[in-house]
């Protein structure tokens, strides 16, 4: 069945998807376990890659955005439960850009939490002690296709595109800013300040922006194809 067009539909289907499958990892303690620890083994491999960014000041927002909020090893189940409460309120609130944008992260949110799952059950079966970068390479080539990990990066690289062009957005600012009460007393803090967040931090960058989004592409891009092509993982650092 093709996916929905609507960013409202494409929200409520990927908050459902990825509210079933970290239910389904939660049931089963082992696999929580090493998906807990696979996802911040990826973390840290996502700092040494991006170390420069974060090291700056003009992009370390950005990039902790990215890093974290996007795709990182914290909880998102309170975001995901808060999102499912108010995505009609969403719908009718926030600009046709802007939804669109939060489809496009909980859509990664969702395929992400499937890939890491896959992975996670590789590691499990291989009895491996602690995850090193050639069990994780060898897990991720077995676990997903290249095409699994292009749409992924491509997820990632529309966000930031979109985001790019939100920040000029005249009006989108001063409502983020105006919805943080309302936000608050409806019991959806950690969804707004999720949006606040990225958009903040992407507006910081100015016109610098676009090439950051590019350079995660092209980073991550490379580490990808580094596992797939040369069957062994790729250095970390210095893509």
């Amino acid at each position: 069945m093709d996916s929905p067009t609507n960013p409202g539909e494409r929200l409520t289907r990927a908050a459902k998807e990825v509210a079933r499958m970290r239910q389904r990892i939660a049931g089963d303690r082992q696999l929580a376990t090493w998906t807990r620890s696979l996802k911040q083994w990826q973390s840290a491999r996502l700092a040494r890659t991006h170390r420069d960014y974060l090291d700056e000041p003009r992009y370390r927002a950005a990039a902790r955005f990215f890093l974290d909020d996007l795709y990182g090893a914290k909880d998102f189940s309170q975001r995901d439960g808060e999102l499912m409460r108010v995505i009609p309120t969403l719908a009718k609130t926030l600009p046709a850009q802007a939804l669109d944008a939060l489809a496009d992260a909980v859509e990664l949110d969702a395929l992400s939490e499937r890939l890491d799952e896959q992975v996670a059950v590789r590691l499990q079966a291989g009895d491996v002690a602690a995850i090193s970068e050639e069990a994780y390479a060898a897990a991720f080539r077995e676990a997903s296709s290249l095409a699994d990990r292009h749409q992924q990066l491509a997820l990632v690289e529309r966000i930031g595109t979109r985001l790019v062009k939100l920040v000029r957005h005249p009006l989108l600012g001063g409502l983020l800013k105006t919805m943080s009460v309302p936000a608050r007393l409806a019991g959806v803090s950690t969804l707004h300040d999720f949006l606040l967040r990225g958009f903040g931090a992407f507006r910081e960058m100015g016109p610098e922006a676009a090439a950051f989004v590019a350079a995660i592409e092209r980073r991550e891009r490379t580490y990808i194809d580094g596992v797939f092509q040369a069957g062994s993982p790729p250095p970390s650092d210095g893509l």
